[in-house]
């Protein structure tokens, strides 16, 4: 997506305006769009109602970038309980609408949770995925400063939840976040407790005692690149030599690694391709989590929230989770949930489906409490 076209205006967005970025996608959508709505059927183990999809363009932090916000939900229904509004953020380098709506098998977890009756919403930050490139993407690395703190994330989910509560009437929804996007949900929920219903937080990041995998050193420019190679050898990485080959199921590395680097025309454009990144995760994790110092408090998350993790992240590892989830002390309840055979990317992995039930099941309960 060129960084220096103008978006359209706030509202719905014209179907056109997504295909270039997400060439392994149409199968996710399926049908024909009138407007900006269409109707898919997720393949899946069952049957799945069908399901409405729509796309949102909101303004973005400077003039000429959008942020871009994707809902899917079953086809035919236009109210839901706040308990049954989810928003999810993605992490520091690859986009939610690669990772959060890939139809990987034909199903993405977009899918699975619009099946179970949500009405679910991601949303791509300024600088990823299909939502606007700053005038800084536009111009050498070197030339800019880190863009994209981890309090301008907080500030754009802001916007997205207010929308979503105005679109939908509602007071509350539910938020989840993966990796760098747990702080982005975790700073946001600290401060708008009123706003919030749960609170899903996927490996989430806290002060390290390792040395950050995300490949930058020496002065912070305003975004890194990053290989097809690099990223998979991170993603990898801490897995056991003998588990690594079955752990992703054939072909799907590349059908994320192809639909993730295309909504980056610019990097996809290089020999060899690559992705482009805003740096303000990384100065924010320099200046932070590596610093042992937190950018936020947990223990102001006052909502009901599940910490879940796998036993192979490497990124952000079980101790993290662990100690997270022990300054969590004003919840009115909080969960734990360590998935085994899997890495930071869980979510694209052959034991998946394992953390998409976890996930709906905490998102689901009527009574987690019940003595019965």
């Amino acid at each position: 997506m060129p960084h220096s076209s103008p978006p359209p205006s706030p509202g719905r967005m014209p179907r056109r305006l997504v295909l270039g970025g997400l060439a392994a996608a149409p199968a996710a959508l399926g049908g024909t769009l009138s407007g900006s709505a269409a109707s898919a059927a997720p393949a899946g183990p069952a049957a799945a109602p069908r399901l409405a999809v729509e796309e949102f363009r909101l303004p973005g932090p400077e003039d000429g970038v959008s942020i871009y916000l994707r809902n899917k939900r079953p086809a035919g229904t236009e109210r839901f309980a706040p308990d049954r509004i989810l928003l999810y953020v993605h992490g520091a380098t690859y986009p939610a609408s690669t990772a959060f709506d890939l139809p990987l098998g034909g199903l993405s977890m977009m899918d699975y949770l619009a099946g179970l009756g949500f009405d679910v919403y991601l949303v791509d930050l300024p600088g990823y995925g299909l939502s606007g490139r700053p005038a800084a993407m536009g111009r050498q690395a070197a030339d800019g400063q880190p863009f994209m703190r981890t309090k301008d994330a907080a500030a754009v989910v802001g916007q997205a939840v207010d929308f979503i509560r105005r679109r939908r009437g509602v007071d509350r929804i539910d938020l989840m976040g993966w990796s760098w996007g747990t702080s982005t949900m975790g700073l946001y929920t600290s401060t708008h407790t009123d706003t919030v219903n749960r609170l899903v937080l996927y490996a989430p990041q806290w002060l390290s005692r390792t040395p950050s995998l995300l490949g930058t050193s020496g002065p912070l420019g305003a975004y890194r690149s990053v290989s097809r190679d690099s990223a998979k050898e991170r993603w990898l990485k801490g897995v056991p030599a003998d588990k690594q080959a079955d752990l992703i199921p054939p072909g799907w590395f590349e059908q994320w690694a192809d639909a993730t680097v295309a909504t980056d025309a610019a990097g996809a454009a290089q020999t060899p391709p690559v992705l482009r990144a805003p740096n303000g995760v990384v100065a924010d994790s320099q200046e932070y989590w590596q610093a042992g110092k937190p950018l936020y408090d947990p223990g102001e998350i006052r909502v009901p929230t599940l910490v879940i993790h796998a036993e192979w992240d490497a990124d952000l590892p079980s101790d993290q989770a662990q100690e997270y989830f022990a300054r969590l002390t004003r919840t009115p309840y909080k969960r734990f949930v360590e998935l085994g055979e899997g890495t930071h990317t869980v979510m694209m992995e052959k034991n998946r489906m394992q953390f998409f039930r976890e996930v709906a099941a905490f998102l689901t309960e009527d009574d987690p409490q019940a003595l019965n």
